[in-house]
């Protein structure tokens, strides 16, 4: 049984102050008018298996948001961390309710707010990487093709080639790499061994528990006893004390820097992050002068800028290279360069106790 993980806890914060913490990136329609990020990751994942099948990894505050916009899902599949503590802990929690079902079921995990152009190469993908995992106590990776030095993704070196099948490589994992400067993803491009970390993984939820207790013992420790009261009347308390004991570590540094047995296979399926603002130029159609524009703008001798308004006439003279966002409450307007930036306004208007803007 293949059960898919989708992971939508997170605040989407350099889409401030489109993303908020009440209605995060996820759910917002960013690349498509009638359907959310979410929707589509859901609507694409469910050509290889069944709604039933689907689990998604939330918080608390959007459960409501989540089960309306994805009725198809069942409300048990949707399982809730009371508190931010990044990816291993989001996977270990599911992973148990995983293995309720199904413990030898193979876990596809998935970032919720990933564009896919060519789905059914994506889907063709996800089949190699199943039957890798199925193999063994073996970890899968996707990895995507670079096509320029990007400085903003994570990268994987390969190695030696593990296995074929149909069209389609898998090769053995070397090291992951952090986001590197700019001279360092030259050298990757260059060496042609290294793939952008798409942060898509693949194992049987057996083989994940399994790392867990190995590499991260305190973590595995705190799901055993999560998992003793899941079901029980102590459910929610036992979880909110053991996740607060969590540290919080990333599914890359806690498990994949650590384990042997780790594959990658190479994706070309038209992969996109949308990670901030400016990457809304790579998926959405552009004007004569480079513009992206979502709303009523007028412009003079303005090119290669980013507006999103929300009403108002948005109106300009002279830019290059800005984004302008108008929201009810707040507006952002930023050097595209420096788009990434974004985080730290939020960390700004929290310390300031603008909390109701974020």
């Amino acid at each position: 049984m293949i059960t898919p993980l989708i992971m939508a806890g997170g605040v989407g914060s350099r889409f401030w102050p489109l993303s908020r913490k009440h209605r995060p990136k996820q759910f917002l329609n960013l690349v498509d008018k009638n359907r959310s990020m979410i929707q589509h990751t859901v609507d694409r994942i469910s050509k290889l298996t069944d709604h039933d099948n689907i689990f998604i990894a939330t918080n608390e505050e959007y459960v409501k948001e989540m089960n309306e916009q994805l009725p198809e899902v069942p409300l048990e599949n949707i399982t809730t961390e009371p508190m931010r503590k990044n990816t291993a802990a989001c996977i270990g929690l599911a992973a148990l309710h995983m293995a309720k079902k199904d413990p030898e079921a193979v876990m596809v995990v998935l970032p919720a707010d990933h564009l896919i152009l060519d789905e059914d190469r994506f889907i063709e993908t996800i089949e190699v990487a199943v039957k890798i995992a199925q193999k063994g106590e073996n970890l899968v990776t996707l990895g995507i093709e670079p096509t320029h030095p990007e400085t903003g993704y994570g990268y994987i070196n390969y190695k030696d080639k593990y296995d074929a099948v149909e069209d389609h490589e898998v090769f053995e994992v070397k090291a992951f790499t952090e986001k590197p400067n700019k001279e360092t993803a030259c050298e990757f491009l260059e060496l042609g061994t290294y793939l952008w970390n798409s942060g898509m993984f693949i194992w049987k939820v057996s083989t994940i528990l399994n790392k867990f207790k190995k590499h991260m013992p305190k973590l595995y420790d705190g799901l055993k006893k999560i998992d003793q009261a899941l079901g029980t009347k102590n459910e929610s308390e036992v979880l909110q004390e053991e996740f607060e004991k969590f540290d919080s570590i990333s599914i890359d540094y806690g498990i994949m820097e650590k384990s042997e047995n780790i594959y990658v296979v190479p994706g070309d399926f038209g992969w996109d992050d949308i990670g901030s603002w400016p990457s809304l130029e790579r998926v959405r159609k552009q004007d004569k002068h480079g513009n992206v524009i979502s709303g009523h703008h007028i412009g003079i001798d303005t090119k290669n800028t980013i507006v999103h308004g929300n009403g108002k006439i948005i109106t300009t003279v002279g830019l290059d290279d800005v984004v302008i966002v108008d929201t009810e409450d707040a507006i952002l307007i930023c050097d595209k360069k420096r788009a990434q930036e974004v985080k730290k306004i939020r960390n700004l208007l929290a310390s300031n106790g603008l909390d109701k803007c974020l």
